[in-house]
């Protein structure tokens, strides 16, 4: 009952908005199974009218309206195949739509223990499996009941012996089926995790094809997707067992069927109880029962592949973020104050990642974050941005607990110019917006010129309704600003720069530099240096080792303070101190 309930559960959430569209799908089911009925007592009546030698014009008519009944037979399965896979269509990219918000939602701890490509996996190849179970399986297998019911009776109505051998036929072939079918469940569940086990290594794979093939791991690559293959196949070959298992025995039974379905036949015609036209619409009848309950069968089949992906579905679905929406709003607009109360943080059973921050960042001024690679610099910015909860201690922002706070606000107000810039492939509008249509395209155009892309901008052949591939054609500085712009349009009251200017040659970075002076303006900010001068117009500087606070002071008295670790960073060079 639960599994049903959870079936249903499924079906009717993504399934009520065409509701429509399925009571259309049933009407014309209907329609059909009403001709699939009658049309064989038609040909009854027309070899009976044959062998009888009787009128050749109503013959004719007969044969006439026989070949039309299956014409427009075949024209509603037409109408109704298109109308299901329609329907499924629709649901399957609704559930898709739905799980992938939901991955995003989730925090940046389940993301560090699902591999993107196990997460593709369960957002395309589990919810294409349900494919058929959406568009068929109830309107089908509630159809096919309607037929085999039907069927008996147009058999209880011509003889009912012919109608009690073949109600019994027809019961232990659907019990068998049910009963063959609880054998796959398990075993195409176990199936489906594995797919997405080794679709998960292949995505991380190719997203490292270059380090890979620069440290000589090829060879230890194909090796370990041989052993994924290896351990797949027998799933593969078990859960296509209990496939065969149920195809072979709907074969045997129909073979029995269709036995019966003549010997009765012959006999019932031998005593003269019925015609000749009868003997074949019993046989007729009989195959007839075949095909609804092949369609159970296949229906048990896809439901095996069904429940597997249901299950992993609900699995997904229930798993919870640990960050939890707040209801207190950030100021919409102004530089927001940072302030960590003794904060402290780790990596699930990882070593503590910060210990102990404790320090107030004035509103509008800006903080130069300097550490080792691993001191907790980037753990700062994500703990920022909220991706993660402090273990303990506490976050503010404008004097709101981060953790009160309205996500949506935290997104808004809080802005990240990471290293790496992700170019989209949409266009220039959409790269810069993020798909926000709220923003207008005057604020789109003057920030272009305010972060000086106006000579990239003017060579697009379409404007702002050009279409950039990967990568975009920018080169890495340009791409880097379109980042600076996006963040400027959303108008933060908080701006993070991720050590923007590693990847940039000196040129480039004097360029940037600008654009940051640009984006600070009256906002709050958080500079994480790779290179010393990007710190050099900050208001205070905090050295960071080994997750804890060094050194923290305004930068103008570190720097008069020649007994400072600040002092020494100048001295000696960041990259050479810090290495």
């Amino acid at each position: 009952m639960k599994s049903i309930r959870e079936y249903w559960d499924l079906l009717s959430t993504y399934l009520r908005p065409q509701r429509l569209q399925v009571l259309g799908l049933v009407v014309i089911l209907c329609v059909g199974i009403g001709l699939q009925l009658f049309t064989p007592r038609v040909l009854r009546d027309f070899i009976d009218l044959a062998l009888s030698g009787g009128d050749y014009d109503l013959l004719v008519r007969t044969a006439t309206v026989f070949f039309v009944m299956v014409l427009v037979t075949q024209v509603t399965a037409t109408v109704a195949t298109y109308m299901s896979e329609r329907v499924a269509w629709t649901a399957t990219n609704l559930l898709r739509v739905d799980l992938a918000a939901h991955c995003l939602r989730l925090d940046m701890s389940f993301h560090q223990k699902h591999s993107s490509g196990s997460l593709i996996e369960r957002v395309e190849g589990d919810v294409d499996a349900l494919s058929n179970f959406f568009s068929q399986f109830i309107v089908r297998v509630i159809a096919n009941a309607v037929l085999i019911v039907g069927v008996l009776v147009m058999l209880f109505r011509e003889d009912w012996r012919a109608g009690v051998g073949l109600s019994i036929f027809a019961g232990l072939a659907i019990y068998a089926m049910l009963r063959v079918r609880q054998i796959g469940v398990p075993r195409w569940l176990a199936l489906r995790q594995k797919s997405a086990e080794a679709f998960g290594f292949l995505g991380e794979t190719l997203h490292g094809t270059e380090d890979i093939r620069a440290s000589g791991a090829v060879g230890y690559i194909l090796v370990r997707f041989d052993e994924i293959l290896r351990a797949w196949f027998p799933l593969r070959r078990k859960a296509m067992v209990a496939f065969s298992m149920i195809w072979t025995t709907t074969l045997l039974l129909f073979t029995f069927g269709t036995g019966f379905s003549f010997g009765l036949g012959y006999l019932l015609w031998s005593a003269g109880a019925i015609t000749a036209g009868t003997v074949y619409l019993i046989f007729n009848y009989t195959e007839m029962m075949r095909q609804p309950i092949e369609q159970v069968r296949a229906q048990m089949e896809d439901l095996q592949r069904a429940s597997a992906s249901i299950e992993r579905v609900r699995e997904l679905f229930a798993l919870k973020s640990n960050i939890q929406d707040g209801d207190r709003p950030l100021a919409s607009q102004g530089a927001l104050a940072v302030k960590f109360n003794n904060v402290m943080f780790s990596y699930g059973d990882e070593a503590t990642a910060l210990s102990g921050i404790d320090f107030h960042l004035e509103a509008g001024k800006v903080l130069g974050l300097l550490g080792r690679t691993g001191s907790g610099k980037s753990t700062m910015a994500r703990l920022l941005l909220r991706l993660y909860d402090p273990s303990s201690g506490q976050i503010l922002l404008g004097g709101v607990p981060t953790s009160a706070a309205k996500l949506a606000d935290l997104t808004r107000r809080v802005g990240l110019v990471p290293q790496e810039v992700q170019v989209f492939g949409a266009t220039v509008r959409e790269n810069f917006t993020l798909f926000d249509p709220a923003i207008r395209d005057e604020k789109i155009l003057a920030a272009i010129y305010e972060f000086e892309l106006s000579s990239w901008f003017d060579s697009l052949p379409h404007g702002l309704d050009t279409e950039l591939g990967p990568g975009g054609g920018l080169s890495a500085g340009q791409a880097q600003l379109l980042n600076f712009a996006r963040v400027a349009l959303r108008d933060p009251g908080l701006v993070i720069l991720d050590e923007a200017t590693s990847r940039l040659d000196l040129a480039t970075e004097a360029l940037i530099d600008r654009a940051t002076a640009r984006l600070l303006k009256g906002r709050t900010g958080i500079i994480i240096a790779h290179r010393l001068h990007t710190v050099q117009k900050a208001d205070m500087i905090m050295i960071l080792e080994s997750g804890a606070i060094q050194e923290i002071g305004l930068r103008r008295e570190l720097l008069a303070n020649p007994a400072s670790r600040f002092s020494a960073l100048l001295k000696t060079g960041l990259e050479e101190m810090l290495a």
